[in-house]
């Protein structure tokens, strides 16, 4: 078995962009002394591969790059957020609509990450399957049931994730 054959090369390049890593190391300054969900790579990543297995059990139409591509970009804007007040959705997708060209991705690939990065924060029936799937991988990235800080958390109990599903 060819381990090295699912290629993602864009991938890749979001990772290495200094925009991205620039966002990461701001967040993890930023969050040193928070009690509540961090929003490090580890969540990132954890969000993009709960979101792959959910496009996979579910054969949805949406390619493996473009998935990543937005969960390693969905938070990338709280710094933004925590320094200007920028709502942390609104400066993700301004965030990815600068990397994503970079790591090679078309214009179209590009708005539909953008819009889905956007609008990730609340679950509406008129959202893309991408920004569906999303926001129900972002929820079910955090182990809630387990959170220390759960008295102090302001998560409405149905955003919160009392199970282990993925």
């Amino acid at each position: 078995m060819d381990w090295n054959k699912d290629n993602m090369e864009r991938i890749d390049a979001i990772l290495q962009d200094s925009r991205f890593q620039y966002g990461l190391q701001r967040i993890v300054e930023l969050e040193k002394e928070r009690i509540f969900c961090c929003h490090r790579l580890e969540h990132l990543l954890d969000v993009a591969r709960i979101a792959w297995i959910m496009v996979l059990e579910q054969q949805l139409p949406l390619e493996k790059e473009i998935v990543y591509g937005a969960a390693l970009l969905h938070d990338l804007g709280r710094y933004r957020q925590y320094e200007e007040n920028i709502p942390h959705h609104q400066a993700s997708a301004e965030l990815a609509k600068a990397i994503l060209p970079d790591a090679g991705y078309t214009v179209e690939e590009v708005d539909a990450i953008a819009d889905a990065i956007g609008q990730h924060g609340d679950q509406t029936a008129s959202q893309s399957i991408l920004a569906q799937v999303l926001y129900r991988a972002d929820k079910l990235s955090r182990s809630c049931f387990q959170c220390a800080a759960q008295a102090e958390c302001k998560w409405s109990e149905e955003k919160r994730n009392q199970t282990i599903r993925y």
